[in-house]
Formats: structure tokens, sequence, C-alpha cells
């Protein structure tokens, strides 16, 4: 099984936690998202999570007693001309007063980071680590853990940064994919590192919470198979495009309106399964800000 980026061929299609999560969802909304790659118009939200990731990824390459409130403070600024420098189209769709917003709003939730962690405290092993593994069957799985620590005896814990809050219409399917998505992580590492992950943990920092799980070793085998189980659905819708929409509460969030059935639109000319997917690249957006509570 390969477990290392590189050994694997970027070009290969492969499953991300948020793709996976939206073929549940709604398979063509997956399509749009993987295969047709539809545009879908960034938010403030989107910008604040990605500024705040970039922040504490830059915070967490300082040495331990560098990493106090003013020093993340201070690294707001740069992050936003990393997550620019990244995506230059972004710095032209928001004002003046919009960007100061932003970085506001990213400070306070950095400040409120420290009453859930001390960074100062211990040093992960990794952040913003691109993973990406072959699975027994063939599923290549591939994404981008905000943070793994290794604690001296061994143990390892899987952590995710949540910087938005979803509508509360929709928080229950949130939380539900935001523990997929865990899992997902778990899965990846059990098979790239032959570790079980002893504690995943999420950290809410719009609501100051922190919520940890345990997984137990035949809970991610039978999760592993419910991956193999979704790709080779996507397999199989891939190979004739047939993706059906699938009507639930969460489509008055959806931007592809226009194109769905379930709305008077028609889909694009379907493309075809695609040769070469790398949806790392843009798993990271979605990842830290797109859907609900990121």
């Amino acid at each position: 099984m390969s477990s290392e980026p590189g050994k694997t061929a970027r070009s290969r299609p492969a499953l991300s936690p948020s793709r996976a999560a939206d073929f549940k969802q709604c398979p063509l909304l997956y399509r749009f998202r993987a295969i047709d790659r539809l545009p879908e118009p960034s938010s403030t939200a989107q910008l604040r999570g990605s500024v705040v990731h970039a922040a504490l990824e830059q915070l967490y390459g300082l040495p331990a007693a560098e990493r106090g409130p003013q020093t993340v403070d201070a690294l707001v600024g740069p992050a936003w001309e990393q997550v620019i420098a990244g995506e230059p189209e972004l710095a032209g769709q928001l004002d003046a007063e919009q960007q100061i917003q932003v970085l506001d709003e990213a400070r306070m939730l950095l400040s409120g980071y420290y009453r859930l962690e001390d960074p100062t405290r211990f040093d992960p092993q990794s952040c913003e680590q691109r993973i990406e593994v072959e699975l027994a069957d063939g599923t290549l799985l591939r994404g981008i853990i905000d943070r793994i620590d290794v604690a001296p005896t061994g143990e390892l814990r899987v952590v995710d940064y949540k910087t938005g809050k979803a509508p509360s219409e929709a928080r229950a399917l949130a939380e539900f994919k935001a523990m997929f998505q865990m899992k997902f992580y778990a899965v990846a590492l059990l098979r790239s590192r032959g570790v079980l992950p002893t504690r995943l943990r999420l950290i809410y920092l719009s609501d100051g919470q922190l919520l940890d799980y345990s997984p137990d070793e035949a809970e991610l085998l039978r999760f592993e198979k419910t991956l193999m189980a979704i790709w080779h659905a996507i397999q199989s819708a891939g190979a004739t495009g047939d993706f059906r929409p699938r009507p639930s509460r969460l489509c008055d969030w959806c931007a592809h309106h226009e194109h769905c059935p379930v709305f008077g639109g028609t889909p694009p000319p379907y493309p075809g399964w695609p040769d070469v997917a790398d949806e790392g690249n843009a798993d990271a957006v979605l990842q830290h800000g797109a859907e609900p509570a990121a």
C-alpha cells in the first residue's frame, strides 16, 4: 500500500473526505465539484478559515517558547498574504472594509484558541500534512490533515480545526460530516503507518469547544469498507455519467441550482470519467471553510 505523496501517481482519481461526503449527500453535487469543477462563490467564512489555518501552521513552525497569544495575533497578516498568494483572485473579491473584518474575526478565533489548547506545551509532528494511501482493493485516499500529534509513548492524535458555525438546521449533519472526515484520516493513517490513532480531536474555534473521540480498530475496519463502497459507487456512476440528484434540506445552500434538474436546471454535457484528477488542491479550500461548521 502506498502512503507517501509521489509514490502513487498524482494523476489518479482519488477519494477525499470532502468528495466522499459530497457523494453521500448528493451524487450530482459530487459530479459538479469533482468532475465538472463548476465554480462556486467564495465566502468571507472560507477566507477567514483559510487565514486561521495558515496562521496556526505558521505558529507551530516556531519554537514552543515563541507561541504566545501576541505571536499568533501578529501572524494573521502574513497568513492573509499566504492565502492570497495561493489564490490571487480572492484579493479582488473583498473591499478594504471586508478584508479588515475577515482579519479581525480571524484574530478573535485565534485568541479563543488559547482557552482550548496551550501551544507552548507540545510540538506537533506535522501540520497541514498531505496524506495519500491506496487501500487493498485499489481505492486511493487523499487528503490534508490539519495537525498530527505523536506522544513520546507513540500514541497518535489527529486534530482538525473548525472555524465556522453551521446553520442550526444543518448542525447535526455538519457534525456527522466532521466525524466522517476524522475517521477517513484515521483509516488513512492506520493503513499508511500501521498505527491506530488513539484520539480524534475536533477543535471548534467559534464555539470554544473540544470534541475528542477514540475509535477502535474494528470500527475503523468497518469504516474502511464504507469508503471502498463509496468509491466503487462513484466509479460505477462515472462509467455511465449517472450522477443522480438527491434532494434534501441542504439544497438551500447549494450553489448549482441553475444546473440541477430538481430546480429546473440542466447539467452541462458529461465530460466523462477523468483520466487526470488531483483533488488535493481543490480540497484545501473546501476542507477549511466551504462546508458547514468547517
